[in-house]
């Protein structure tokens, strides 16, 4: 039998095998404190489905979320991150996952948005040409694909804005599909490109330019959460309990992710979420999917707010875009649970 093939998962297997690492203490809650529980408040949960496979902890939770009691288990295709996470602030999805700084800008303008935990740091990649080789290169440079208000705009406004740059004058900006921009970059049409997996990962094997800034490493990006969990605030408020267990099972699956990353590549190729196993495994392996029991979510939002106040992003201080904008209690609860 071959690697590729003892590494294959079926549904049915892939599920046994959460349940076996949960036995093993790997994820620390066990059956009995779920059932001890009420129930949850509603059956029902919509998150969101984007091209992002970065987002494997919310894709894996369907049979984790039943295992919660949830018996209509819903995932919302949407384009782009952007038009998703506009999804949630209209109540389109319950709870998703998505990059923080277009998290606190809907809290900022007044959406109904919370964030409540951060699942993982780190998986934007922003590649370019050798006319670049620092952020500060950037000025008067033409970068690609950027969906101007989505989450690709914001975390590289948010780095131009770190080195003293002002992305609304020191930048053009294009917006193409990432197979156009990829070409364009490796003829040397545009300057940069930034990417979110598997795009690095493509990038890399085609040799196409080379890697300015990687938020998996590179500091201080790499010491704070880039996707973090979010709900919409009439579901919190009216689901307290349903909106415990599925921030639980999105945890959970994290660990899943961390521990054995090969499983959970498999699981994105045979569910559809992503195409190229080679680059869900590469993407998985990097990604330091358990980091949410040790960093400091509330840090995450204040660095955020404070890098898209001085971007001209937002009007609202750090401590408001706290205060309006995040409930950590379920996260503090979770955490005591799942202790490892």
């Amino acid at each position: 039998m071959s690697d590729r093939q003892e590494e294959d998962w079926s549904r049915r297997e892939f599920v046994g095998g959460l349940a076996l690492v949960g036995t093993a203490g790997l994820l620390g809650l066990q059956a009995e404190h779920v059932a001890a529980e009420p129930p949850p408040e509603t059956t029902r949960v919509r998150l969101a489905r984007v091209r992002s496979i970065c987002r494997a902890p919310q894709y894996m939770t369907e049979e984790l979320l039943r295992a919660e009691g949830f018996t209509d288990v819903q995932y919302i295709q949407w384009p782009t991150t952007l038009e998703a996470g506009i999804a949630g602030a209209a109540a389109k999805v319950d709870i998703t996952m998505q990059y923080i700084g277009p998290s606190i800008i809907q809290v900022d303008i007044g959406q109904p948005l919370v964030v409540l935990a951060g699942v993982q740091p780190g998986c934007f990649e922003l590649f370019a040409t050798d006319r670049v080789r620092s952020i500060r290169d950037l000025k008067g440079k033409t970068v690609s694909g950027v969906d101007i208000g989505g989450g690709d705009y914001i975390f590289l406004a948010s780095m131009m804005t770190y080195v003293g740059l002002d992305p609304r004058k020191d930048v053009t900006w294009t917006k193409n599909p990432f197979a156009e921009g990829m070409q364009q970059l490796a003829e040397k049409k545009v300057d940069a490109l930034l990417a979110l997996p598997p795009e690095p990962q493509e990038l890399r094997a085609r040799r196409i330019g080379h890697v300015v800034v990687n938020s998996v490493v590179d500091r201080p990006w790499s010491q704070y959460f880039c996707c973090m969990v979010v709900g919409h605030r009439d579901f919190v408020r009216k689901n307290p309990i349903a909106t415990k267990r599925v921030l639980r099972a999105i945890l959970k699956a994290a660990d899943v992710c961390a521990a054995n990353p090969p499983r959970a590549a498999q699981f994105l190729v045979d569910k559809g979420y992503a195409e190229n196993y080679d680059y869900a495994l590469q993407a998985l392996k990097e990604i330091p999917y358990n980091k949410w029991r040790e960093y400091d979510h509330e840090d995450t939002m204040r660095f955020y707010a404070l890098r898209l106040h001085e971007a001209s992003l937002i009007k609202s201080s750090p401590q408001k875009i706290i205060a309006q904008g995040t409930d950590w209690r379920f996260l503090n609860e979770i955490k005591k649970e799942l202790k490892g």
